[in-house]
């Protein structure tokens, strides 16, 4: 049994033995955790991927005449201003305040350009009073020219994250990045291996065995602290997450890199290393955990709700093999499929934090703290709120019409029902196309016909278990006034259009 205290005696006199959690694998494989503790003082872990929630609390200081900030921008990216006169909070995510550049350039980005020497251009206002008699400032900064830049991430280095597939007909875009059409492919982040918080979980307990409030750590290429459970932190599902902050003058673009997930928004890729202190024998057995031992839920991000699907469950040494063949179900039939694989995340970059953090300690550049603290519960309860589904605002019978129809009846039927879409439906009653009042009115003026030269193909339908927000997206996104409601054998039982949308927009938020 060994103590921090003397761990770091041995670090300051250059005896301490520093493995990377790769290392350990092998080690504990060897020899056993009894004599790996005995013979490893430190293992350094590290990850390096998108973590969406972070940030960087600025102080700009004050001007002449002082001024109380509460608009601010940074580059055009706007800031939170509801910190006294001249703090301010700036969010990875934020989007541009400009429309045409609006996601491709964001809060990450700009912290980003700190960290790089790049100056930014501040602009701010606020109201006057007898103190702060300016209204308005527009001024370029630096890094060196801000008081205190803090990194504050509220939720960082989960400790397993889901993998993400699709199994909608059509590509879609998500923090996980592009999820091709009908399981077409699986990303997946996180590393496994090397994370911080799977090498020091104790699966027996579901705590952590040195992790904790105060933990001293490598933060974007300098040194941060834990300052307490993530938000969302969920340890008894092994899906713990770390609060951390560190100075932003220390650190390093390379470990701290802005990015845009396409059709997304802006992320910040973060580094962190975590030094595990080898106190005992179950602590070093904790740290030579494996990617295969590490499972990992393939989710189906085609689902938009907040409760998707698991398709199947895998692990990370599987993921990293380039493809997994799992069960899926296509067209309502259950197929086993060989899917292609890629990480979001960078596993080699991982490698290098753990390697760095390894070096820093070995030429005792870094001591390691005891924590105040052990990380709390934290909890991952999901919002309180109410969801509309379609099957509640659709219209109901579903007025369809079969693919031999006339242009002339079917424009007899939008006229006798005062609806402006009609389904084409073939003599199963299953959907085939979809003609609206304009397609009628297109086809008169062009000579058309048939039913089967105007109508549209490619039909955007819903469910009836499809949330309205959802529906309403749809709409926008493919420019169209009305979605027909289909059921599994995709048999019309319904239309939901933009009337039926607007009439729910009868509320206002009061403040």
């Amino acid at each position: 049994m060994k103590t921090i205290r003397e761990i770091n005696e041995k670090i300051k006199n250059g005896d301490a033995v520093v493995v990377t959690a790769e290392e350990m694998i092998k080690i504990v494989e060897d020899i056993g955790p009894e004599k790996a503790s005995a013979e490893v003082d430190v293992v350094t872990t590290g990850t390096f991927g998108a973590m969406c929630s972070s940030g960087a609390i600025l102080n700009f200081g004050h001007s002449d005449p002082p001024i109380k900030m509460l608009k601010i921008y940074l580059n055009g990216v706007e800031c939170y201003g509801g910190l006294a006169a001249v703090d301010t909070y700036m969010g990875a995510t934020q989007p541009n305040s400009d429309p045409d550049i609006d996601i491709d350039y964001g809060g990450a980005h700009v912290i980003e350009d700190l960290v790089a020497g790049k100056e930014v251009e501040l602009v701010a206002e606020g109201y006057t009073t007898d103190c702060y008699p300016r209204k308005k400032v527009r001024t370029t900064i630096t890094l060196e020219d801000i008081n205190q830049a803090i990194l504050l991430n509220p939720r960082n280095s989960y400790q397993t994250y889901n993998a993400a597939t699709n199994s909608r007909d059509e590509k879609i875009y998500t923090y996980m990045g592009t999820l091709l059409p009908e399981f077409g492919n699986i990303n997946y982040s996180g590393a496994g291996q090397l994370n911080p918080l799977q090498n020091d979980y104790n699966r027996e307990t579901k705590t952590y065995n040195t992790i904790g409030i105060g933990t001293r750590i490598f933060l974007g290429g300098g040194v941060g602290y834990i300052i307490g459970e993530g938000t969302q932190h969920n340890p008894d599902n092994a899906f713990g997450t770390l609060m951390v902050k560190g100075d932003l003058k220390q650190m390093n673009k390379k470990y701290l890199r802005a990015a845009t997930i396409p059709k997304y928004g802006s992320s910040l890729f973060v580094g962190i290393g975590v030094p595990i202190p080898v106190l005992n024998a179950e602590i070093a057995k904790c740290c030579a955990i494996r990617d295969r031992n590490i499972e990992v839920p393939i989710i189906d991000y085609g689902v938009p709700r907040r409760d998707r699907p698991v398709v199947a469950r895998t692990n990370y040494e599987d993921l990293r093999k380039g493809e997994v063949t799992i069960e899926v179900e296509i067209e309502g039939k259950k197929v086993e499929k060989t899917i292609k694989t890629s990480s979001v995340s960078s596993y080699k970059v991982s490698r290098e934090i753990a390697k760095e953090l390894k070096d820093w300690i070995l030429k005792g550049e870094f001591l390691l703290t005891e924590r105040v603290d052990v990380l709390g519960k934290g909890s991952a309860k999901p919002m309180k709120s109410d969801v509309k589904l379609v099957g509640e605002i659709l219209s109901k019978p579903p007025i369809v019409a079969p693919i031999s129809i006339t242009i002339e009846e079917a424009s007899k039927i939008l006229i006798k029902n005062n609806i402006n879409h009609l389904p084409i439906v073939d003599e199963f009653g299953r959907l085939v196309g979809i003609i609206t009042s304009w397609d009628i009115a297109k086809a008169i003026a062009q000579n058309k016909t048939s039913i089967e030269e105007i109508m549209t193909r490619n039909v955007v339908t819903t469910t009836v278990n499809e949330p309205v927000d959802v529906v309403a997206r749809k709409m926008d996104k493919y420019n169209i006034s009305g979605v027909p409601v289909v059921d599994k054998n995709n048999k019309v039982v319904g239309m939901v259009t933009s009337e039926d949308l607007s009439k729910l927009v009868g509320y206002t938020i009061k403040w």
